[in-house]
């Protein structure tokens, strides 16, 4: 069966949409149709991908307006008689097609205070602390919740606001029985945790399905209330200096 895909082609500011036809089959998804115009028709088309198994979070894109895995989405999923229409990330500055430029993630990682292990010869914890940080080890780094946050995608805020992924690695780290850093001030103040206001769009478009607002982001946010704004504790600290 036929069917039309239109993607956004072009870099830097020459952006234009494209209309292809592709033979749809069992089972297809659209990153198979990528490849196949690729393939067939625009062998210049650049796309990002690896595993095309939804664990590397390479080919994130935005599928009929909706941030997507590429290689996730069925074209089954889709109105056989509209066309599914493919777009980078906006979030993100395009380097050419299809491909972001995402470096901008990487350098707010780099500012996160990482794991700081206690000096004791002992490190135990219980299973129970383990089980409750080993959800936010299955991202991917897809950068979808990322691209759906509005703080970052309509008010382009990117210098006071870290974003839902690098919220979520704070609070792994804090959470951590083991861990020895404080990273409250630095979510407070650096990473802007304050400007979120708990849509739960990131958690939706999550492939990994991780409770990234409720799990994550919520509970760093009431730490931080109970650190800077809880009145008795403020009254507590002027008394004691």
């Amino acid at each position: 069966m036929k069917r039309k895909v239109i993607i956004q082609r072009g870099e830097e500011s020459d952006f234009f949409m494209h209309e292809f036809e592709t033979e749809g089959g069992p089972g297809m998804v659209v990153l198979d149709a990528v490849h196949q115009i690729q393939a067939n028709d625009a062998p210049d088309l650049a796309v990002r991908w690896n595993c095309k198994a939804g664990k590397c979070g390479s080919c994130s894109a935005e599928v009929n307006g909706k941030p997507k895995l590429m290689c996730m989405c069925r074209m089954s999923d889709y109105d056989e008689s509209e066309p599914i229409v493919i777009k980078p990330m906006k979030a993100f500055p395009v380097i050419k097609d299809l491909v972001n430029d995402v470096s901008w993630n990487y350098e707010v990682n780099k500012k996160i205070l990482p794991y700081q292990h206690p000096d004791t010869e002992d490190p135990r914890m219980m299973q129970e602390d383990v089980d409750r940080v080993q959800e936010f080890r299955k991202c991917i780094e897809c950068f979808l919740c990322q691209d759906v946050c509005h703080v970052i995608r309509d008010s382009d805020m990117k210098s006071e606001y870290a974003g839902p992924r690098f919220l979520m690695r704070n609070a792994m780290l804090e959470m951590h029985p083991l861990d020895q850093g404080d990273r409250l001030e630095t979510l407070k103040e650096d990473n802007g945790i304050g400007l979120c206001n708990i849509t739960r769009c990131c958690t939706e478009v999550c492939p990994e399905n991780i409770a990234i607002t409720d799990n994550a982001i919520i509970p760093m946010k009431e730490r931080i209330v109970d650190e800077y704004y809880d009145p008795l504790k403020w009254i507590w600290k002027k008394l004691t200096g």
